[in-house]
């Protein structure tokens, strides 16, 4: 019996392990995400209406609201959040912050403490949260460790990918840290598609 109970244990551990990103609740349809970030979020280096915010609300048919300040360190982000939640009553938030703090070479300690008091707060306010994990400069950019950190601290779902394959290839960047129209509509269908993983739609 002892032995039986440990190999479904095993077997929950070993699930759960290779099950992909933590679940989300399903979206209602009348649901608001909110795109919360820097000029990535803002979408600096395409029009308005290519920006990852608005080609993800194409792709998940739920309203996004796209709140990217260009410039913003995660210090200012912790500080804009909450009229930011209170404004939009998000059911889902999208955080795509840090990528300033990295440029600036700001401590990422710091920045991780930032983006760790963002979480919080969105969930004192009752929304679900996937992270997106931004690359650090160089020449082989990967994401901040932190990122992936936070995401298994707070069990969120989490795309550390996207990001880097966009800024590493030149078709689908504007500029050394921005994609362009076309690299935005990667990384919309990158957070599409972790979305349905989760559940979220």
């Amino acid at each position: 019996m002892m032995i039986a109970r440990r190999a479904l244990l095993l077997l929950v551990v070993l699930a759960t392990a290779c099950g992909g990103p933590p679940k989300l609740p399903r979206l209602s349809q009348d649901a608001v995400v909110l795109a919360f970030g820097d000029s990535l979020t803002f979408g600096t280096g395409a029009n308005p209406n290519e920006s990852y915010p608005a080609r993800l609300e194409a792709l998940i048919g739920r309203k996004v609201v796209a709140s990217g300040v260009p410039g913003e360190v995660s210090a200012a982000g912790l500080s804009r959040l909450s009229s930011a939640l209170e404004e939009t009553k998000p059911q889902l938030l999208i955080l795509c912050h840090g990528g300033n703090d990295l440029l600036r070479k700001l401590d990422d300690a710091q920045a991780a403490n930032n983006l760790r008091a963002m979480v919080r707060l969105a969930k004192t306010q009752g929304a679900q949260i996937v992270l997106i994990g931004v690359p650090k400069p160089g020449l082989l950019p990967s994401a901040a460790g932190f990122y992936e950190d936070i995401a298994k601290e707070f069990k969120l779902p989490y795309e550390g990918a996207a990001l880097r394959k966009i800024l590493t290839d030149n078709a689908l960047k504007s500029d050394l840290v921005h994609p362009n129209a076309a690299g935005y509509a990667r990384l919309a269908e990158a957070v599409a598609a972790l979305l349905k993983k989760a559940g979220a739609i």
